[in-house]
């Protein structure tokens, strides 16, 4: 293909977020979930894309699906050829996004400082806790459970009776979901690997996929903690990372008779999305695949807090 300039000045002059709030009405920007190199947006439940490279690239956690401002407005209408999308990116130069006004204080100013510091700053849980309190009394969390979960370090206690969960990669703390009574979201400036939770030693034969931490550590409750199982959660939509831990798993665990992968995302249409994408990693590992599914519109701590069988 010919040189052609006005490609070059449009993916300088036009960043995705000026896309996704300018092309499109469904799309709006979720500062909360937000870091400077992460922005997350979102449109109908379960519809999620990212941007990230200083605005110039985005990906969908919930496909391969990724690319530059032309592959976004592509990927958002699909019937458009190359020449109409340059027609929909012209009147977007130098169009400045919301985001850097919307992003909290606090988080641009935190996010300065490694997750991995941050999380060795704080407590490990204990009984009676707030945190502890929080995931034992509000969330059905047993002891036997939270008792593993705090010798395995995966959990610690956040401020304001919030729980902190890690995210590893080779030992490394690398991003940190939060949850507490009134806070929902994770550390600024960390990349999602997985939560993982192995109540016994030993290589894993089954890989049970959740999306948050707190439904993994459910299933493990209503499973008894069941032996050689290895229960992870993506923190939501995969990102690079999660998707790197997880085929590295599968390559693993594809040597292992028996071994086998456990789709346990959410009962809706974000969770089905996932499972999907959860049993094609498991075909190209050459790993079984299952679903564990709660009951409609549910998650696992659903089932658990309203004392539902799975």
């Amino acid at each position: 293909m010919p040189d052609d300039p006005e490609l070059d000045a449009l993916r300088a002059a036009v960043t995705c977020s000026a896309v996704l709030e300018n092309v499109t009405a469904t799309w709006r920007f979720d500062a909360r979930e937000s870091t400077r190199n992460a922005l997350k947006y979102r449109s109908r439940p379960g519809e999620v894309l990212i941007v990230n490279h200083d605005g110039k690239g985005w990906w969908d956690p919930l496909s391969d699906a990724k690319g530059d401002v032309f592959d976004l407005v592509q990927h958002l209408y699909p019937d458009l050829n190359f020449g109409e999308v340059r027609k929909r990116l012209r009147p977007l130069v130098g169009l400045t996004p919301s985001y850097p006004a919307a992003l909290p204080r606090d988080r641009r100013r935190k996010a300065d400082r490694p997750v991995a510091s941050r999380w060795g700053g704080r407590p490990r849980l204990s009984p009676g806790s707030p945190a502890w309190a929080y995931l034992h009394e509000e969330r059905a969390l047993s002891g036997a459970v939270l008792r593993v979960a705090t010798a395995e370090d995966v959990v610690r206690e956040g401020p304001h009776g919030s729980a902190w969960f890690a995210h590893r990669d080779e030992g490394t703390v690398t991003h940190v979901e939060i949850r507490g009574p009134a806070y929902k979201g994770s550390l600024a400036g960390g990349h999602k690997t997985l939560f993982r939770f192995q109540p016994q030693p030993g290589y894993p034969r089954r890989l049970v996929i959740a999306e948050a931490p707190i439904d993994a550590l459910s299933l493990a409750v209503l499973e008894q903690m069941r032996g050689g199982t290895l229960y992870a959660a993506t923190g939501g939509g995969m990102g690079p990372g999660t998707l790197r831990a997880l085929e590295g798993l599968l390559v693993a665990m594809a040597r292992v008779k028996g071994a086998e992968v456990a789709s346990a995302a959410d009962a809706n249409h974000a969770g089905e999305r996932f499972a999907r994408r959860h049993a094609e990693l498991a075909a190209a590992a050459g790993v079984a695949f299952t679903r564990l599914r709660p009951p409609e519109g549910l998650d696992w701590n659903d089932v658990l807090t309203k004392g539902r069988n799975p």
